[in-house]
C-alpha cells in the first residue's frame, strides 16, 4: 500500500512539472509576447481629438518606444 502511495505521488508531481514547463514554454513563445505587448500598448495609439499633432507625434513616439522596450528589442 505504501509503494501505491509513493507511485501516486511521484505521477502527480510529474504530471505538474510537465504542465508547468509546457504552459511556460507557451508563454513566453515570441507570438504570445507580441500579443501581450499589442494589448498592452494599444490604449497610447488612440487619438484623443482635442490633442495637437505634435503632441500626438510624441505621444507614438514614446508608446513605440515602450512597445519595442516590452519586445526585448533595443
Amino acid at each position: 500500500m505504501n509503494n501505491f502511495r509513493i507511485a501516486k505521488l511521484f505521477i502527480v508531481f510529474s504530471s505538474l512539472s510537465f504542465l508547468s514547463i509546457g504552459f511556460l514554454r507557451n508563454y513566453n513563445s515570441p507570438e504570445n509576447i507580441e500579443i501581450r505587448c499589442k494589448l498592452k500598448f494599444e490604449k497610447d495609439f488612440k487619438t484623443p481629438l482635442e490633442i495637437s499633432l505634435e503632441e500626438w507625434n510624441q505621444i507614438l513616439d514614446l508608446a513605440d518606444n515602450n512597445y519595442l522596450k516590452c519586445m526585448g528589442i533595443p
